[in-house]
């Protein structure tokens, strides 16, 4: 086992555990930076398998961009940060189907390639990613851009209650007087 082994194993536990964390706390601030520690530990990840634009792509894209609209949501609705009530519920069920799902699949890949050790492609360059994805994927791109912006403003809207709300209409009809 090799050093480089251990780091993934070991940037792999702290990514488990985080994202245990972010279920498991009560704490819906403390969840998102849970969050970003799992997402922090998957980038480190990717650096290990020596994928240094996905990496980059992970903590711009992901940590930079998705935990801090998360966050923004928490904070424009007003959601409640410490801890909620609301949050403990047994959580026996789903560590009894998280946990086969796991096994499923770790005796899945166990079964796929019986730690054979498996031949890397050939690495891409990063001129040849931006012609694929800019070609090929820009129509998705602000989809998705266009889909993250309504969210926001959907938010944005649900904190405010004075934003879209009609004036009572039988106060204002009690009002005009009626003239014979």
């Amino acid at each position: 086992m090799t050093g480089a082994d251990v780091l993934l194993l070991a940037l792999g536990a702290v990514a488990v555990g985080s994202g245990v964390l972010v279920v498991a706390t009560k704490h819906l601030v403390r969840a998102g930076l849970y969050l970003v520690l799992c997402l922090g530990a998957l980038a480190g990840d990717y650096l290990v398998l020596t994928a240094e634009l996905v990496a980059w792509v992970q903590v711009l894209i992901y940590v930079g961009a998705v935990v801090v609209l998360l966050l923004f949501a928490v904070m424009l609705t007003r959601a409640p940060i410490g801890a909620s009530d609301d949050l403990d519920r047994p959580g026996w069920p789903a560590a009894l189907i998280g946990g086969g799902v796991g096994l499923g699949l770790a005796a899945l890949l166990v079964d796929a390639f019986r730690w054979s050790s498996v031949e890397l492609p050939a690495a891409g360059t990063a001129e040849g990613i931006g012609e694929q994805v800019f070609r090929s994927w820009v129509l998705p791109f602000e989809v998705l851009s266009v889909l993250l912006l309504a969210a926001l403003v959907g938010a944005i809207i649900l904190s405010r209650p004075d934003i879209g709300r009609r004036p009572d209409t039988a106060a204002s009809s009690s009002r005009t007087k009626v003239v014979r």
